[in-house]
């Protein structure tokens, strides 16, 4: 099993500039790509003042944060990504968008280079379906966000070789990671039990059971989750809910999974969350809190 020294990340948003800044500051090359300039240039800021913070509080040395610096290039051309050892895939929640960047990727890249997709319930079996590549295809979830978060969720595919998976865990535990892993069901494993909570407090704010604010207070002090499930669907984003129940209905084929009409009208909305400063909760006119842990 050959080590992976160098990383490709397609998608500069907070989840792939989380994951490029793990890979850095543990010693792995990193070409960070996106479409937008924009985003590329933000991530690049982003990250470089995640480091400066870490290091000014004494978790990081600045001879770390130089290496990091050095190790960390962008682009907007997959074609830069042509010999890197994996590829993670931090793009839109969409099975088509996924589908078609791996068929783009499948064409670039080395023969022996492995392409994981951070999606947090779509088959991987099916995304490797668009590859000539299905043995090195495999679901690598981290959580939101990829610095703090402790976990990888690693999900294989039908067809995804043992060396794979132990090549993608070895990366994992490399960044620091506590992994588990997951057979290729919808939703896999957190979002298979999670989502559907959140559905459910969902269902009891539309319904009338309690207001937004004690059903949140319930879940921390009743059964000491660190945010309420309301707050978490706003810090994931209500259009990644969305979609995730989404996946579970379809792939499950049970109604229980149906999203809440409430979750349904506040994206149609646009109220998407933080992301977009007004979810469940409006964050323009909120007090400012603690920054809070999420689970996605």
């Amino acid at each position: 099993m050959a080590e992976i020294k160098c990383i490709g990340v397609v998608g500069a948003g907070q989840m792939g500039s989380g994951i490029a800044q793990l890979a850095v500051v543990n010693g792995v090359d990193v070409w960070l790509h996106d479409t937008e300039a924009e985003a590329l240039s933000r991530a690049h800021n982003s990250i470089s003042k995640n480091i400066e913070r870490l290091v000014s509080k004494g978790h990081l040395s600045q001879a770390v944060e130089a290496d990091a610096a050095r190790r960390l290039r962008c682009t907007s051309n997959l074609d830069d990504l042509i010999s890197v050892d994996m590829v993670i895939e931090a793009v839109v929640e969409s099975e088509d968008v996924k589908k078609k960047l791996f068929v783009q990727l499948d064409t670039i890249l080395k023969g022996s280079a492995i392409l994981a997709s951070n999606t947090s319930s779509i088959s991987i079996t099916r995304l490797a379906s668009a590859t000539s590549r299905p043995s090195q295809v495999i679901g690598m979830h981290f959580m939101n966000p990829p610095p703090i978060m402790k976990l990888v969720e690693i999900i294989k595919g039908a067809d995804t070789s043992d060396d794979t998976y132990n090549a993608t865990r070895c990366l994992a535990e490399r960044m620091g990671k506590t992994v588990i892993c997951s057979n290729d069901y919808p939703g896999f494993i957190v979002n298979r039990i999670l989502m559907p909570m959140i559905n459910e407090a969902f269902h009891a704010l539309h319904t009338g059971v309690a207001t937004k604010e004690d059903i949140d207070t319930g879940m921390k002090l009743g059964t000491n989750h660190p945010m309420g499930p309301l707050e978490l669907a706003d810090l994931i984003g209500l259009d990644v809910c969305l979609s995730i129940m989404k996946v579970l209905q379809a792939g499950l084929g049970d109604s229980k999974y149906a999203p809440c009409p409430l979750l349904v009208q506040y994206v149609d909305a646009g109220r998407l969350g933080r992301k977009r400063g007004v979810g469940v909760y409006d964050y323009n006119t909120r007090p400012k809190e603690k920054k809070p842990l999420a689970q996605l």
